[in-house]
């Protein structure tokens, strides 16, 4: 597999960004790791480490926060920590995980890397950097173990892969839409505009950004459950709202896909 490979740098209002693409054919996938007052947050793919290595080298760096634990987010943690000696945070769900070499499907280690183990702490809701507070919101439905980091000083809210993209066309098998919903209602609550999703980058519009995904879902949902009630199965749903067939779905054999978008509403309504 002949996987080209990139990186840029760039700095948005006192935050350092470094940002990584892995493509394939018509796969194209970013990954962004941010920096600001001596805190990193998520720390790039294993496979990307050695354009990553220089980004970090230059940063002051006391402390990695880690949005969730998905190997994109997390493959140069152990880096990090064995090279650097840095603490490592993140939602004490999945430390357990994170301690173990790497388990998921191959496709995935071909793009990312393999997963090196890392030993993290358990974020508090609640903790300082140099010259801010900040707070861990979680906000799961993408993954089960997800938050997002506000910094109370400056408003800049960092998601992880909360946003992403406004209209989400396939998820992951373990995602939910309904839970999604319901993180994306929580954090509108907070104070904050501007937004660094660690796959779309800086949204300087941030929360109008994730007010849209959030209108989008709902009308989303409402759609599905309407021809769920009319009868209609969940392939069919698919097929209605979700006509156009992307390659990562047969690139990671099904384990992206559009259906789960309309299984996790209807199991959601049925559960």
């Amino acid at each position: 597999m002949l996987l080209k490979k990139s990186f840029a740098e760039d700095t948005i209002n006192g935050v350092q960004i470094g940002g990584g693409t892995v493509a394939f054919q018509n796969v194209k996938l970013n990954v962004y790791s941010f920096y600001t007052d001596g805190i990193l947050i998520d720390t790039g793919a294993n496979s990307l480490q050695h354009l990553f290595r220089p980004f970090f080298n230059k940063l002051d760096i006391k402390k990695v926060l880690i949005t969730h634990y998905h190997e994109d987010h997390t493959g140069c943690a152990a880096y990090l920590q064995n090279d650097y000696q840095l603490p490592v945070y993140m939602d004490r769900m999945m430390i357990p995980y994170c301690e173990t070499k790497a388990d998921y499907p191959l496709y995935r280690k071909l793009f990312w890397g393999k997963r090196k183990p890392f030993r993290a702490e358990p974020a508090n809701e609640t903790f300082h950097s140099d010259n801010a507070v900040w707070r861990a919101v979680k906000t799961p439905g993408h993954a089960a173990d997800h938050l997002a980091y506000l910094n109370q000083e400056t408003g800049q809210l960092f998601t992880g892969d909360l946003y992403c993209q406004t209209k989400t066309k396939v998820v992951l098998k373990e995602e939910s839409m309904p839970v999604m919903i319901d993180s994306l209602e929580k954090i509108l609550t907070y104070d904050f505009e501007e937004v660094f999703c660690s796959h779309a980058g800086w949204l300087g519009n941030g929360r109008t950004a994730l007010k849209e995904k959030l209108d989008y879902l709902l009308n989303l949902q409402g759609n599905i459950l309407n021809l769920h009630e009319k009868g209609m199965k969940a392939d069919q749903i698919k097929s209605e709202l979700f006509p156009k067939k992307y390659p990562i779905t047969l690139f990671s054999f099904g384990e992206w896909d559009s259906i789960h978008i309309v299984n996790s509403i209807i199991g959601n309504k049925n559960g």
